[in-house]
């Protein structure tokens, strides 16, 4: 079964900004804020974000590393390798 997202308006927010604090350090999963019925923001779980800059990081330089291929460009596995080891160890600090 898939996760949803709970949606709370930004009013709710206002009245209660802890209980939506607590629901998504609870929960882990993000809350939805919405202003007028619309998507407004979201709010994440300190945890869940740095999660997703560590993933967003290591697609980077995925990225970056495609590119530098088709331009001809490369690295020594090793060096490839321990940098690599040196972004999983910091997520798991």
């Amino acid at each position: 079964m898939a996760n949803v997202a709970t949606i709370i308006p930004v009013t709710d927010l206002r009245q209660d900004a802890a209980a939506a604090l607590k629901r998504v350090k609870s929960s882990g999963q993000p809350v939805v804020i919405t202003q007028r019925g619309r998507a407004a923001a979201v709010l994440l779980s300190m945890e869940a974000f740095q999660r997703s800059e560590h993933e967003r990081e290591i697609l980077q330089l995925l990225a970056k590393g495609e590119q530098e291929i088709a331009a001809g460009k490369g690295f020594d596995l090793k060096e490839v390798m321990a940098e690599a080891e040196a972004l999983l160890a910091g997520r798991h600090k």
